[in-house]
């Protein structure tokens, strides 16, 4: 079920989108998750140990070389199936109006989702992970090394 599906609540804000974007993005790939509706999806990333599996479209292989090596990798993915148009929120776990900026609500002008996850293994191109919190199917934007700052 879409974002969209669920509505405004009372007290959220809506705004006009604009009619074109100017963003080139290419989805690299999906990511595999057991969540396939929101109700059951973890609000955050630490909420879970599920393994999901990154997929990685194979024209991006060699784009993987070294990746072995990271215990954790960013996970840069684009919440397909959220609102687009929410400048005001009422989270079901605050109840308090807040803005769309000052959330991790999927609904957002662009909603580009980052999570930080663990690194398992890498099967040629698919990479197993602990710590996302998206949808089946998600479409996938880019991966980078994580380096904890010292």
């Amino acid at each position: 079920m879409s974002e969209a599906t669920y509505g405004v609540r009372e007290g959220e804000v809506t705004v006009e989108l604009p009619s074109h974007s100017d963003a080139h993005l290419y989805f690299i790939g999906r990511i595999r998750t057991p969540w396939t509706d929101r109700d059951n999806c973890p609000k955050n990333p630490r909420e879970s140990e599920a393994v999901c599996t990154v997929e990685i479209d194979p024209r991006w292989e060699a784009a993987l070389k070294g990746v072995e090596s990271c215990t954790h990798v960013v996970v840069l993915y684009w919440m397909d199936r959220s609102r687009r148009d929410l400048v005001v929120q009422v989270p079901r776990h605050y109840g308090e109006r807040r803005g769309t900026f000052a959330l991790r609500s999927p609904a957002r002008p662009n909603p580009i989702a980052l999570s930080v996850a663990r690194l398992l293994r890498v099967e040629g191109t698919r990479l197993c992970v602990v710590g996302l919190d998206c949808l089946d199917k998600t479409p996938l934007l880019d991966i980078k090394p994580y380096f904890a700052s010292t």
